[in-house]
């Protein structure tokens, strides 16, 4: 069984998209911060494109935004990719199973938990 949790910030707003089947999905991607190590000053950062079906996706792009914080819970794969540059290159993805907003109430955002099957 794989399962994957992240917690980090939206870098954009999430976007909707309804796809051929019909289906809905919202994307967004989560940036997650690298711990800091002794003799690193600046960890950076790791991007998780994520997808969210259905309901759980249309509560998402209906209240997240650019910085939100979110704990994602889900299945990831590998998607791999030509860069504009010609080179070979990969995105992590995560279909989202669970998303819980953690931005407090007064960010704009909504605490809410988004578990359940869809």
């Amino acid at each position: 069984m794989q399962q994957l949790t992240i917690i980090g910030n939206l870098t954009k707003d999430p976007e909707l998209r309804t796809t051929n089947s019909g289906k809905e999905v919202c994307s967004f991607t989560v940036a997650v911060n690298r711990r800091k190590t002794p003799n690193n000053q600046d960890p950076g950062a790791d991007y998780f494109r994520v997808s969210a079906w259905e309901e759980r996706g249309r509560t998402c792009n209906k209240y997240l935004h650019k910085g939100s914080k979110v704990c994602v819970v889900g299945t990831v794969s590998v998607r791999q990719y030509t860069n504009n540059q010609g080179e070979p290159a990969a995105n992590l993805e995560v279909k989202a199973d669970d998303v819980e907003f953690l931005s407090p109430k007064n960010a704009g955002t909504i605490v809410r938990s988004l578990g359940g099957k869809t």
